[in-house]
């Protein structure tokens, strides 16, 4: 394991994009690329992508200007990372966990990726934010 607990063999196979608000397209893009090209079917490309929007838009919107993602291949999973730097978030239970009033305009963006994700984990600190999201393509 490096020092982000990601395993060597599959550390090498990481691909990384920092990103602003103005740059969610270029991150759908970027995002949609690397999946096909990790092997998830075109037919899930869709879904991964609304998950994925949703937390990268929460990281710039509510936790710091910039993000990270973060992208790999792991067995039959495609696994996302999304980091901010924002410390102020202190969630009291497990986020995305609680379905939306029926007549929400916000705060749903983690239930729906929990929804369209295999596994979908949040981490905070004192160094920031980051959710893991694992969506099952083999």
């Amino acid at each position: 394991m490096n020092e982000d607990g990601v395993s060597s063999h599959v550390a090498e196979s990481v691909k990384e994009l920092s990103y602003g608000l103005a740059d969610l397209p270029a991150v759908r893009e970027f995002a949609a690329d690397q999946a096909l090209r990790r092997g998830m079917p075109e037919s899930m490309v869709g879904d991964f992508l609304v998950a994925l929007n949703e937390v990268a838009t929460n990281a710039v919107t509510h936790g710091a200007a910039k993000g990270r993602l973060r992208l790999w291949r792991e067995g039959p999973c495609l696994v996302t990372e999304l980091f901010d730097e924002g410390t102020s978030w202190r969630p009291v239970k497990e986020p995305g966990m609680t379905p939306p009033a029926a007549n929400a305009t916000s705060g749903m963006g983690l239930w729906v990726a929990r929804r369209l994700s295999e596994t979908l984990g949040v981490v905070t600190g004192v160094s920031g934010t980051t959710v893991t999201m694992r969506f099952r393509i083999a």
